[in-house]
């Protein structure tokens, strides 16, 4: 079953976003680079996240991991929807994509088979 296990919020200032929702929330981070960032916890109960410099999304947006991604992007496509961008790896965790549902809602999938 496809599960909402993350979610991304686009910043034009990675720095001061990170520091706006550690002071706020007490989220902590890791760093990955200058533009990205990993979202820490968010509690016992929450999913998990992480900060990015603003670019194809400019809204938070919820993450959805599936199976497969493809399998899951021709389901999107078959019923209404349609791909945004291509799937992208990350690095020797997964791959992920956006598509926009059939109310045009960008939202991401994730899966974790390596490329």
């Amino acid at each position: 079953m496809a599960t909402v296990d993350h979610f991304e919020i686009p910043a034009d200032d990675v720095a001061r976003a990170k520091s706006f929702y550690s002071t706020v929330f007490g989220w902590s981070f890791e760093d990955w680079d200058d533009e990205n960032t990993m979202i820490e916890s968010t509690g016992a109960n929450g999913i998990g996240g992480d900060i990015h410099k603003r670019s194809v999304v400019p809204h938070p947006t919820v993450v959805i991991t599936v199976d497969d991604v493809d399998d899951a992007l021709a389901a999107v496509i078959a019923n209404g929807g349609e791909a945004v961008g291509e799937v992208i790896p990350i690095e020797e965790m997964g791959r992920y994509c956006y598509f926009r549902d059939s109310e045009g809602n960008l939202v991401g999938l994730f899966d974790s088979r390596a490329s």
